[in-house]
């Protein structure tokens, strides 16, 4: 089977690798416009949309023939959220929206959902499924010194929430109840365990 991660976060591929997948990388360039409030389906309507996207991409690129007796495409689509009192947190725009939501986060607990979306043809239908995980982080105080240091660095530019746990802000972490990583960007066990449900770890 063919497992394609539509994304190009290097810390999901990271974690994929990990439980022993082989997978290629295709990463989505749709636009994540959101129709759903919640958090939990708006981490699912995200990474559906991205996973639905790489699937017709690649089967067209790759000339790939949907029938019973073909080689199985799945691809696999994530996307991760920070929600502090309702305010839901996507990547910062600039600096000074890194250090805005840091000072939010900082001193108090806040929610990451990740929703993850598996697209895959099974005699010649195609499907999907999608699920989502949640992970609490409590944040230790930090004074804005702190938080332009850290922002300084570069590492919140491009995360949910303007932070990165298994990066320098792991010093502002005082627990997390759920999974870890979650938090960093996919929940590799829940996949795992999901892609086994569906009979999608074999061949």
């Amino acid at each position: 089977m063919r497992i394609v991660l539509a994304s190009a976060s290097p810390r999901r591929r990271e974690l994929l690798a990990q439980i022993g997948l082989d997978f290629e990388v295709l990463p989505g360039k749709g636009e994540e416009k959101i129709t759903k409030s919640e958090p939990c389906e708006i981490v699912m309507e995200l990474a559906e949309r991205k996973a639905e996207e790489i699937f017709h991409k690649y089967v067209e690129e790759n000339k790939v023939s949907i029938t019973a007796d073909s080689e199985k495409v799945l691809v696999i689509g994530a996307d991760t959220i920070v929600v502090h009192n309702g305010h839901i947190m996507g990547k910062p725009v600039d600096e000074a929206d890194a250090e805005s939501m840091l000072m939010e986060l900082c001193g108090d607990t806040h929610q990451v959902y990740t929703g993850v979306a598996f697209f895959w043809q099974e005699k010649e239908m195609l499907r999907k499924h999608m699920f989502y995980e949640c992970t609490d982080v409590f944040v230790y105080p930090a004074d804005e010194k702190e938080i332009r240091a850290y922002v300084a660095t570069g590492d919140p530019m491009d995360k949910a929430g303007a932070y990165g746990i298994q990066g320098q802000f792991a010093a502002f972490v005082r627990k997390i109840e759920g999974d870890y990583n979650n938090v960093v960007g996919l929940p590799v066990g829940r996949v795992y365990q999901e892609l086994k449900k569906y009979g999608l770890t074999e061949g």
